[in-house]
């Protein structure tokens, strides 16, 4: 594999906005753009490749599957959009049937690459391309909680006005409205944030834990109603995960991978602490979790399953 060389799937807005922050990283020297609509990605391909005179040197160009032979990413964008007052779920139907038809496409040319997905349901469909692949566990990852742990830190900065690199706090779960932050490991400066309430004079009900998590939750759905769909903040969260892939990082990043006894789960792909590196999605770890968010992470799990469930033939 060509570890320099990435191939993205779906020139949407999702799929393009991707491919330009990619070339801004400068993690890639080769990159491959393939839609059901070749003309689109031809454009976004030029579009985007004009301005490589300014960044990293590289090659963008549209292609086909064959192109992906030796790709060692391979990103998957494409498929239905969230409508407004869609859940991510109510499209797991329409995106299955379109996975069936692009990941044999992938296998078929490379068998060798990790699978990125950010198609939505992310959780669903990455359980799904790992079936339809036959790829090692590790080497097929969804997107997951990850933009959904961005922005629980980044209004917790807000909130208590620090950067947002010194508060540790995650979202787990669905990437979804099942997901539920893991308050009981979140700290601040190293803290607890009850702890780091108690110094400075706060109460914990001040800060309006739940409000926050409803906001993350719901960040989709308002940005959709809004301005009609998400991408920016989808595409950093992209590349942060293929810095950590590339870069071999061990960085801990909430994708969607497979579990396998983890807090009594299985065979459902799910956003949780995974450490990333070269080879893929490498260990999850068990972060401490109270009663309550133990059985609310069940839940989750069960939410996907039974969606996977009833969409892994269609």
């Amino acid at each position: 594999m060509n570890i320099q060389k990435c191939g993205i799937i779906g020139c949407g807005g999702v799929g393009a906005t991707t491919a330009y922050t990619l070339v801004e990283s400068g993690l890639f020297n080769e990159m491959v753009l393939i839609d059901i609509d070749k003309r689109k990605a031809e454009g976004e391909a030029l579009d985007i490749g004009h301005g490589i005179p300014f960044t990293v040197p590289s090659d963008i160009y549209a292609g086909d599957y064959s192109d992906l032979k030796d790709a060692y990413l391979v990103v998957v964008t494409a498929g239905a959009n969230q409508m407004p007052g869609e859940t991510r779920l109510d499209i797991s139907a329409k995106n299955a049937k379109v996975f069936r038809q692009i990941i044999p496409e992938i296998v078929k040319y490379n068998s060798e690459c990790i699978l990125l997905i950010v198609t939505n349901p992310v959780d669903v469909l990455t359980s799904l391309a790992l079936k339809l692949s036959g790829f090692p566990a590790g080497r097929v990852i969804g997107s997951g909680t990850v933009l959904d742990t961005a922005r629980l830190k980044y209004l917790l900065g807000k909130k208590f006005n620090l950067d947002y690199r010194n508060i540790h706090a995650w979202m787990i779960g669905e990437h979804g409205d099942s997901e539920l932050a893991a308050w009981s490991s979140a700290t601040v400066a190293g803290l607890p944030v009850d702890e780091y309430c108690r110094q400075h004079g706060r109460t914990r009900d001040s800060l309006q834990l739940n409000e926050i998590y409803e906001e993350v939750r719901d960040s989709a759905y308002e940005i959709i109603d809004r301005k009609g769909s998400t991408f920016y903040a989808v595409a950093m969260a992209v590349k942060r995960i293929a810095q950590a892939l590339v870069r071999d990082e061990h960085s801990i990043l909430t994708v969607s991978s497979l579990a396998q006894g983890h807090y009594g789960i299985n065979h459902v792909c799910i956003g949780l602490p995974t450490v990333l590196g070269v080879n893929g999605a490498e260990d999850i770890i068990e972060i401490p979790l109270n009663a309550q968010e133990r059985e609310k992470l069940k839940e989750s799990a069960a939410a996907l399953s039974k969606i996977y469930h009833e969409v892994q033939d269609i």
